[in-house]
């Protein structure tokens, strides 16, 4: 599991957070969501943060990363690495090699070379273990868990609340 201030150590600088998923299979849904929830809280800053929800296809949305001039790439997504339903992971890009990962692996190892080959952004991983990928069934209480952890500490990692 990561700790706050290892993220708090890494996000620095202008913040692109990367919300990815879909928000119909269960679990898959936490990026999307946490970009929502943080869009409520932390309203009118565009000049340090950019949110954005990708869906399932973030590499539709790599040109518009890149004009956001960051500084930290933040991608968050569901990601299977075989911990308990719930548990985050700081996730460094080298890690993606290849297996199942997510559902997104193959097109995540490409966004990330992309990012960081167009960018002298850090690009990073959150993922979240999933619980459940059904179709309308919601975030599981371990991932809605997580997701307010995650939602807090972003929020105290870059001074906003």
């Amino acid at each position: 599991m990561f700790k706050n201030n290892e993220l708090k150590d890494r996000v620095k600088g202008k913040i692109a957070i990367i919300g990815i998923g879909n928000r119909f299979r269960g679990d898959d849904g936490v990026g999307p969501e946490l970009v929502d929830r943080l869009k409520s809280q932390i309203p009118n800053l565009k000049s340090q943060i950019e949110l954005i929800d990708v869906g399932e296809v973030p590499e539709n949305y790599l040109e518009k990363i890149i004009q956001s001039r960051p500084d930290t790439i933040l991608l968050v997504d569901a990601v299977d690495f075989g911990g308990p339903p719930g548990e985050t992971e700081l996730i460094e890009p080298e890690d993606l090699k290849g297996g199942s990962f997510s559902t997104h692996n193959a097109s995540l190892k490409l966004v990330i070379d992309y990012l960081r080959s167009q960018t002298e952004a850090t690009v990073l991983l959150l993922g979240i273990q999933p619980k459940n990928l059904r179709m309308d069934s919601g975030l599981s209480k371990p991932v809605e868990q997580a997701l307010k952890t995650v939602e807090e500490c972003l929020i105290r990692c870059m001074n906003l609340g």
